[in-house]
């Protein structure tokens, strides 16, 4: 409920919570990462259609692990170097690792028949996983994204 002098409140009838956990493999010799396994756990309320939701978990890693690893528009002078999605990397089905979705039931009396949301709470973590999986494996901060092999390589060879 909104405070109708302050214009104060709760913007959301029920929070959604998500944690995930990537697990890499990286190559300082080229600076490839290549995401192996991935586990999503979703506290999505009531899960009305587990398929339905299974499908968007593993979509929004997809879309994540792009983010991550790869998209990327360069610019000079603050236009595209590009006018054409040639150049444009998205992830394809060999780029994708194993993936557990779990759903932690909680059932909430705000959201419809218990549910929450669970669309963007999927994708969010993804970059942050990967970026934190990088670190763990290699002692290597990488901060912008997309974490691409010359950032590895860079990083790898600064003092």
């Amino acid at each position: 409920m909104v405070h109708p002098v302050t214009k104060v409140g709760n913007i959301s009838c029920a929070y959604p919570f998500v944690a995930q956990v990537a697990e890499v493999e990286v190559n300082l010799r080229t600076g490839a990462i290549k995401v192996l396994s991935f586990w999503a756990a979703h506290d999505l309320g009531k899960t009305i259609n587990p398929i339905m939701a299974e499908g968007q978990v593993h979509g929004a890693i997809a879309q994540g692990i792009g983010f991550a690893l790869m998209e990327e528009i360069p610019l000079k002078d603050g236009k595209p170097i590009y006018n054409t999605f040639k150049y444009y990397k998205v992830p394809r089905a060999t780029d994708m690792p194993t993936i557990e979705a779990i759903f932690i039931e909680s059932k909430d009396p705000s959201g419809p028949y218990g549910a929450k949301g669970l669309a963007e709470p999927a994708l969010t973590p993804v970059a942050p996983a990967i970026a934190n999986a990088v670190f763990h494996a290699t002692g290597l901060r990488l901060n912008t994204l997309p974490l691409t092999p010359g950032k590895v390589i860079d990083n790898a060879l600064s003092p």
